[in-house]
Parts: C-alpha cells; sequence; structure tokens
C-alpha cells in the first residue's frame, strides 16, 4: 500500500509531466457508445487532480458530456518519453469568474467575443486515476536496454519510471 507521502508526490510528478503540454487528447464517448479523441489546449494551473478546457456550448464533445460523463485524457511528449493517461468525470460549466481566471488571449481565435462569447463555456474533468510513463530519452539508455534484451532473451525490466496513481 502506498503511503500518503508517496501518493502526493506521484500527484506533483504527474503535475510535472503535464504542465508544460500545451495540447492534449479528450476522449469522450459517442451517441454509438464509441470513444472519439480531439485537441484540446490545456489551461495550465497547478494540478489538484482537476483539468480544465474552453469549449463551445453547441459542440459535439459538450452533448457527449452530456450523455455521458466518462472521459479519457491523454498527454504525450515523445521527445522526453513521457506519457500521461487519465480518466475521469466530465461537466460542462458556465462559470465566468472560473473563465477569467484561465482565459489567455489566443483564446479569442474560437471566442472572438473573449469572455462575452455567449456561447463559451469550460469543461470541468475531475480526474479519478492517472497512469505515467517516464523513460530516459537518452540514446545511450535505450541502446543498453536493447543489447541487454538481445543478450538475456527478455526485455529490460525498467528504463524508467511508471506508476498508476488514484486520485
Amino acid at each position: 500500500m502506498k503511503t500518503e507521502a508517496t501518493h502526493n508526490e506521484q500527484i506533483e510528478h504527474l503535475a510535472a509531466l503535464i504542465g508544460d503540454i500545451d495540447i492534449c487528447m479528450l476522449t469522450t464517448i459517442d451517441d454509438d457508445g464509441k470513444p472519439w479523441s480531439r485537441p484540446m489546449g490545456t489551461q495550465h494551473l497547478t494540478f489538484d487532480g482537476d483539468l480544465w478546457f474552453f469549449t463551445r456550448d453547441d459542440s459535439e464533445k459538450v452533448t457527449h458530456i452530456r450523455h455521458r460523463p466518462g472521459v479519457g485524457v491523454a498527454f504525450a511528449k515523445p521527445s522526453e518519453q513521457e506519457y500521461v493517461t487519465m480518466a475521469g468525470h466530465a461537466a460542462v460549466i458556465d462559470d465566468r469568474e472560473k473563465a477569467e481566471e484561465l482565459w489567455s488571449e489566443p483564446l479569442a481565435t474560437w471566442f472572438p467575443e473573449g469572455l462575452d462569447d455567449p456561447h463559451l463555456r469550460l469543461i470541468k474533468v475531475e480526474i479519478e486515476r492517472a497512469e505515467y510513463w517516464d523513460s530516459p530519452s537518452s540514446f545511450i539508455v535505450y541502446a543498453f536496454g536493447y543489447a541487454k534484451a538481445k543478450l538475456t532473451g527478455e526485455p529490460p525490466h525498467s528504463l524508467g519510471e511508471h506508476a498508476k496513481v488514484t486520485l
């Protein structure tokens, strides 16, 4: 069983892994019961178990979330061999104060009227669980892993950090 300190460290590590990734993939469940993913801009706050996204109230993902709030979110930084997947429940929220807190000018591309856009909404995803892979991106580390696998016939046991986290 994980100690509280370890659990908090894992959440901090998740926050560090996703902190500078600007685009993630948000997966909702469509009306046919199939997963549907799309890129979404991440709103950078200190990760505390919730993720926030701007959306339009007339978007298909809003319909998906209202019918089936279970969602997945995936982050990737291949150049650093860092990957995170999360699952949780989403809600569509109309909260002007939170929108002001999260707003940045590039969002005007999708919301030309800014914070006064009548279709502007937020998606709040309360993360329930996550899994991450944080591997060294060094060629030497991978070359060593490859050589070891070829010599022993077994894949390397660890070329980095991997954990499942329950929030």
